[in-house]
């Protein structure tokens, strides 16, 4: 199994990163400063609020169906066509509730325009999601890998037609990138449906109710435990606009966007592991293997990689911003060293938390969550009006490290982990040494790209030295003929 992790993790990562920094860095930053701080501000408020309702179009079935599929491949013939005609069904659910509540929250006009196209989007990201479950269920992560960055691809295609193709004499408009993300998420639906459709014999959707009260029953604990994390993960940014009313709000919702794209796309690389992580665990749960190595090598080289960014993210925030953005630098520079100390929480939880879900131990997830959800509000609603965008990323940074730590307790409590005090103080060690590392580099008379660069290449060094990152165990793995 570590070895499978290990391959079909390069290999996902390896089509990540040949697509994904292209879009963050030359597509996302550049609609960022060609609209404005004020207009992506609005549009990132709307975007966040569109994600609040997310668990509606999918109840947890996603989560659900991938951990099922995963132990019970069989069952894809089965619940397929039953799970697609519910999936629309949630959506008819999703809108009419996110609309009453859009209204009732203040947007008129081009805001609910921009609600309804974020909302498809919304839609067919989470259909895409379900498809996906299926096919890394059955283990083909190669498919799954060239599926999550298809999208990317298109919108690089699309976005750079609009921005450079002189085309249209107008500069680039929000609602114009909006469009340019739909249309990529059709085409990538249509094509995660013609492989499923060649896995599962599905002739017609299945409207049949017990089914669908069956996998309601079954999958809302997942879809609780995802509506309670989207709430303290996403609700920053609509509770800032609120308020901080009028234009400061819709900068503050700027800077604060400014701070979280890079954290976004830090999360984006952590999410694909627990994507690989989650069949892998229901597989060696259900055959009654122990979880300890693989949790230990998967959260080690997140933990590894969060730290070194983080750090890094603290000490180079200034011209991190000011080489991205065009605007408000000093302010985004110091909410974005703030938000990247969450990429510690949530990589974590990306370990332990998809441990936990395998096993099914949602009702302590849920109560956990529960918790992280008041702790982030009060947070924020105490934070904003006093710091604004910078107050917000602290709750947030507390409420992730928060979760974090509660989630590894209980692993280890579920999974009675055998208490290892060596690894724990080598851990430690590493996080100290990165941050004397990334304060001394930072402060070397040379360009701030060289240092970085030094910084990471000695942080990795160290990684190496203390043992957290064996190459050769490495090698051993991803060479070796057994899982």
């Amino acid at each position: 199994m570590q070895r499978k992790f290990l391959t079909n993790l390069g290999f996902l990562l390896f089509l990540n990163l040949l697509i994904k920094p292209f879009w963050i860095f030359g597509i996302d930053r550049t609609v960022q400063n060609v609209v404005g701080a004020e207009d992506f501000g609005f549009y990132f408020t709307i975007l966040n609020f569109s994600f609040l309702f997310n668990i509606l179009l999918d109840f947890g079935i996603t989560n659900f169906n991938n951990r099922n599929i995963a132990q019970n491949a069989h069952l894809l013939n089965k619940h397929f066509s039953g799970i697609l005609a519910m999936k629309f069904m949630l959506a008819v659910v999703y809108f009419v509730v996110t609309f009453s509540i859009g209204l009732i929250w203040g947007f008129r006009g081009t805001g609910l325009w921009m609600l309804a196209l974020l909302g498809l989007n919304q839609f067919l990201i989470s259909f895409i999601l379900y498809l996906r479950s299926n096919v890394s269920a059955l283990l083909f992560f190669k498919t799954d890998s060239v599926l999550s960055v298809l999208d990317r691809i298109l919108m690089i295609i699309f976005c750079s037609i609009l921005l450079w193709g002189n085309i249209i004499s107008q500069p680039m408009r929000i609602e114009w990138f909006v469009y340019a993300q739909t249309l990529s998420y059709v085409l990538t639906a249509l094509v995660a449906l013609l492989v499923v459709i060649r896995k599962a014999s599905f002739t017609r959707l299945n409207w049949n109710v017990p089914f669908f009260v069956m996998i309601i029953k079954q999958s809302l604990p997942f879809a609780v435990l995802v509506l309670l994390m989207t709430f303290y993960n996403r609700f920053d940014s609509v509770l800032l606009q609120k308020l901080i009313p009028g234009e400061e709000g819709k900068i503050q919702v700027g800077v604060y966007a400014h701070g979280y794209r890079l954290l976004d796309a830090a999360n984006n690389i952590a999410y694909l592991v627990s994507v690989l992580l989650l069949p892998l665990f229901a597989r060696q749960l259900k055959s009654g293997m122990k979880v300890e190595n693989l949790a230990r090598l998967s959260f080690t080289l997140l933990f590894v990689l969060s730290v070194i960014v983080s750090a890094g993210s603290w000490f180079y925030s200034y011209p991190i911003m000011d080489l991205l953005y065009d605007h408000y630098i000093s302010n985004s520079a110091t909410v974005f060293g703030v938000l990247m100390g969450c990429f510690i929480g949530y990589s974590t939880t990306y370990v332990f938390g998809t441990l936990l879900t395998a096993n099914g131990s949602l009702k302590y997830l849920n109560l956990v969550a529960a918790g992280g959800m008041l702790l982030n509000v009060g947070l924020n609603l105490i934070l904003i009006p006093w710091y604004g965008a910078l107050g917000a990323a602290w709750a947030s940074l507390v409420t992730q490290l928060l979760m974090a730590a509660s989630q590894v307790v209980l692993a280890v409590i579920l999974f009675r982990f055998r208490f290892n005090p060596r690894y724990l103080v080598t851990l430690l060690a590493f996080v100290t040494g990165v941050i004397l590392i990334s304060r001394i580099t930072s402060g070397l008379p040379m360009h701030w790209i060289k240092s970085f660069s030094l910084m990471l290449g000695v942080s990795f060094i160290l990684a190496m030295f203390l043992g957290l990152f064996n190459i050769r165990h490495f090698f051993r793995l991803v060479t070796s003929r057994q899982d």
